[in-house]
C-alpha cells in the first residue's frame, strides 16, 4: 500500500504550480482516512486474483467426455434442441427401457441399435452418461450379446422306475435277466454246477417264462439225478404255457418211470396235443402210450397220423402192426408189418420180431 500512497503523492506534487493560492488547501490525505479506499483496492484486487485461479483450475480438472456411438444406419434424423437457458437445467426422469425378449433379437445385433429402435421417444438429459456406462455400452456392441442373465439349465431325465442302475449304467429288467442267465451259463462252463443251479433258478424267479435257463435247469437236474426236481420244473412251465410240446414229451416220460405214472403221463400229452398237430414224433409217442395202457383203436389211429409225415419210418410201421393185431385186425395188421420188414431199415432185433408176428398172423386166416 506504500508504493499506492506514493504515486498518489507524486500526481498531486505535479498538478499544483507553486505560488497558487490554494495550494494551501491542498493536503495529503491522512493514513487514517485513506484506509477505506486502500483496503477496497486491496479486496478487489484478490478478489479477482482467487477467480481467476479457480476459473484455470476448473478448466484444468474438467473430465474427458469420450465421444458417444451411435448406430447411424438405425437412428432416425431428429430435430436439434434449442440451446437451454443459462438457467439450472431440468433433469427429466427417464422412462424404464422397454425389455427386449431375448429369442427375438438375432445374435450379432448391436445393443445400441436394439434399444434405439425399441424406445423411439427422445430423451433430454441434462449431462453426457459416465465412461463406465459408455465403456459397457461399447463393449456389447462389439460383442453383439446383451449381459441378459444366463437362461436356466433343462434338468436332465430321471430314470425310469422300472430301470435300475448297475455299475452307473441303466439296466432294464430284462437286460437284468439276460445278464443273470449268461451269469450262470459262465459258472456252467467253469464246472460250478452248483453256483450255475442257483443262478438259473434266480433267472426264473426274475422271469418264470425264460425256456433257455428253464430247460437247462432241467437237464442240469436230470444229469444230478434228481427227477423229482426236474418234473417239478416242467410242471410248472407247462402250467405256464402249454404251447411247449417237447417238454410236454420230456414230462411224460418221467412220469412213465413212476409205478402207475401211465395216466399222468397221458393227460401231460393230451393238454399239449392241440399245440403238436404236425409233430409225427409227438402223435407216435402219444400212440405208444395209449397202447401201453391198452387204448389200441386210439393209439392205431395216431400211428396213421404220425405215418402222414414221414412214410417211411419202419418203427412206426411196426407200431401200427402191433395195435392193429391187439385191436382184432389181423389183415391190416400183417400189411403193416410187411411194410416195416420191406423198409429194410429196423435193427436185428426189431426186424426178427416183424418176422415172428408175421408167422404168426400167417397161421391164422
Amino acid at each position: 500500500m506504500s508504493l499506492i500512497n506514493k504515486m498518489l503523492q507524486d500526481l498531486d506534487a505535479r498538478g499544483t504550480p507553486e505560488g497558487r493560492a490554494d495550494a494551501e488547501g491542498i493536503r495529503s490525505v491522512p493514513e487514517r482516512e485513506r484506509g477505506v479506499s486502500r483496503a477496497l483496492v486491496f479486496g478487489g484486487a484478490a478478489g479477482l486474483t482467487a477467480a481467476a485461479i479457480a476459473l484455470g483450475w476448473v478448466y484444468l480438472k474438467r473430465p474427458a467426455v469420450p465421444p458417444v456411438l451411435v448406430s447411424v444406419a438405425s437412428t432416425p434424423a431428429l430435430p436439434v434442441p434449442a440451446a437451454p437457458p443459462a438457467a439450472a437445467p431440468v433433469v427429466v426422469a427417464e422412462p424404464a427401457p422397454v425389455p427386449v425378449p431375448a429369442p427375438a433379437e438375432p445374435r450379432g445385433m448391436p445393443v445400441v441399435a436394439a434399444a434405439e429402435q425399441a424406445e423411439p421417444a427422445v430423451k433430454v438429459k441434462s449431462k453426457a452418461k459416465a465412461p463406465a456406462d459408455i465403456g459397457d455400452m461399447e463393449l456389447h456392441r462389439v460383442t453383439g450379446r446383451a449381459s441378459q442373465p444366463a437362461a436356466a439349465p433343462v434338468p436332465k431325465t430321471a430314470p425310469a422306475t422300472s430301470e435300475r442302475i448297475v455299475d452307473g449304467k441303466q439296466v432294464t429288467p430284462q437286460q437284468r435277466v439276460e445278464n443273470t442267465y449268461r451269469r450262470a451259463l459262465g459258472q456252467l462252463e467253469d464246472g460250478r454246477v452248483s453256483e450255475a443251479l442257483a443262478g438259473l433258478q434266480q433267472t426264473l424267479q426274475l422271469d418264470p417264462r425264460h425256456q433257455g435257463a428253464r430247460e437247462t435247469l432241467v437237464r442240469l437236474l436230470l444229469e444230478a439225478q434228481r427227477p423229482d426236481e426236474a418234473a417239478r420244473q416242467l410242471q410248472l412251465s407247462l402250467a405256464l404255457d402249454p404251447k411247449q410240446p417237447a417238454q410236454a414229451m420230456m414230462l411224460a416220460r418221467l412220469q412213465l418211470d413212476k409205478t402207475n405214472g401211465g395216466p399222468a403221463a397221458l393227460d401231460t400229452l393230451m393238454r399239449s396235443l392241440p399245440y403238436a398237430a404236425d409233430n409225427g414224433d409227438y402223435r407216435a409217442f402219444l400212440a405208444g402210450v395209449l397202447q401201453r395202457e391198452q387204448r389200441y383203436r386210439e393209439a392205431a389211429e395216431q400211428y396213421q397220423l404220425a405215418l402222414q409225415t414221414a412214410p417211411d419210418n419202419s418203427v412206426w410201421w411196426m407200431g401200427l402192426g402191433i395195435a392193429l393185431q391187439a385191436d382184432n385186425h389181423p389183415a391190416q395188421a400183417r400189411q403193416a408189418f410187411e411194410r416195416a420188414k420191406g423198409l429194410q431199415t429196423l435193427s436185428p432185433q426189431l426186424q426178427a420180431f416183424v418176422e415172428r408176428k408175421l408167422v404168426q398172423l400167417a397161421a391164422v386166416k
